[in-house]
């Protein structure tokens, strides 16, 4: 892991250093390559370079199919069991290209350079690769770790404000399940971190790297502890599949997966005023997507065919405080129901009503 403001411009130098390779072959989108695809060429001037390999990162193409264009693609080009594939973009590029370099051939180097925050802070770290189904998010895929992961928060300012704010949610995560330090800094500088102010967003970005690595380091293949990253992704990779991927951004996904696990936790004895700062950190890093009427039995069924679910009973990571949560929670369908519900009546009347009406079921429960 690399992490500094310029990174980019010794991209080339820092990949040579993982020794001799047949050839360095990049895959990115043509968004990300309009923007720094001259800056990429020439930190990789001097090396190996093979050339670019591009293609659509909307989450609705991450799709075996990409998988197979991508190898095809690097067959052509001769990529052989010695090549390093470098994934410069966000978290679809990342995932795809970590699948197809986790695959082909049986596996060859890859280096992630993430030029989103969500890829920054979160998927270019710890190995998951992945590409959807129709039947929900990520079903197909790998534990690939990267051999280098360079991270460079200059690459953020040509980022669209609506992404930029994405990633910013699972900032909130972290600090949500796994440091309350980094939980108050958000709270204390949400507006310098929304302005992109460099020194608070380096520090935001560095404290989530090592949140992340920690976790990954003492459970790689999410057997236990890693199991609290997924907190908002039950109900947020539902929420992405059954609007086919195409009215959330991922973190505005986890975002409203966030605000639904929190209500659960206060059904499970998570206080009140924990609950509502987890919510007003969430809520402030900007306006979220509505949420749309989306049939109870539809999002069981995406829930129950989450990849974290075991034998269609559905786990759930609930906040216990700031900072510290618990896994593997269970709920009854028509709890969920309810939870549904609530989100979109928060969309329309704010936090208290919600709170008194979840404070009431606690003490039902």
């Amino acid at each position: 892991m690399h992490c500094a403001r310029g990174a980019l411009a010794r991209a080339g130098a820092l990949t040579k250093r993982l020794g001799e390779s047949s050839g360095i072959f990049l895959l990115s989108s043509p968004r990300v390559w309009k923007h720094w695809g001259k800056k990429l060429r020439a930190s990789f001037r001097g090396t190996r370079f093979r050339g670019a390999i591009l293609f659509d990162d909307r989450e609705a193409d991450k799709l075996l199919a990409m998988v197979e264009r991508l190898a095809r693609a690097l067959v052509r080009a001769g990529a052989d069991r010695d090549a390093i594939v470098v994934a410069a973009g966000g978290g679809v590029v990342g995932d795809v290209a970590g699948f197809a370099a986790a695959t082909y051939l049986r596996g060859v180097r890859v280096v992630h350079i993430p030029t989103t925050l969500l890829a920054q802070v979160d998927s270019s770290i710890g190995g998951k690769t992945g590409v959807n189904l129709p039947e929900g998010k990520n079903l197909v895929g790998a534990f690939y770790p990267p051999a280098l992961v360079i991270t460079d928060p200059e690459m953020l300012r040509t980022l669209p404000h609506r992404e930029y704010r994405s990633g910013l949610y699972e900032a909130v995560k972290y600090g949500a399940i796994a440091d309350r330090q980094l939980f108050e800094f958000l709270e204390r500088r949400m507006s310098a971190l929304l302005r992109r102010d460099p020194q608070a967003l380096s520090w935001a970005i560095e404290r989530s790297i090592r949140i992340k690595a920690h976790v990954v380091s003492q459970d790689e293949h999410e057997g236990g502890l890693r199991q609290i990253l997924n907190f908002g992704h039950t109900l947020g990779h539902a929420l992405e599949a059954a609007t086919q991927y195409r009215r959330f951004l991922h973190g505005e996904a986890i975002a409203w997966g966030m605000l639904g696990a929190t209500l659960l936790a206060i059904t499970k004895g998570l206080d009140m005023k924990e609950a509502i700062r987890i919510m007003q950190a969430v809520l402030s890093v900007g306006p979220l997507p509505e949420v749309p009427a989306i049939p109870p039995a539809t999002l069981r069924k995406l829930m129950s065919g989450d990849k974290k679910s075991r034998q269609g009973r559905v786990k759930w990571v609930l906040p216990t405080r700031i900072g510290k949560t618990k896994w593997g929670v269970e709920f009854a369908p028509e709890q969920i129901e309810k939870i549904a519900e609530h989100l979109g009546e928060l969309f329309e009347g704010g936090m208290p009503p919600i709170i008194g009406k979840i404070s009431r079921q606690r003490l039902r429960h």
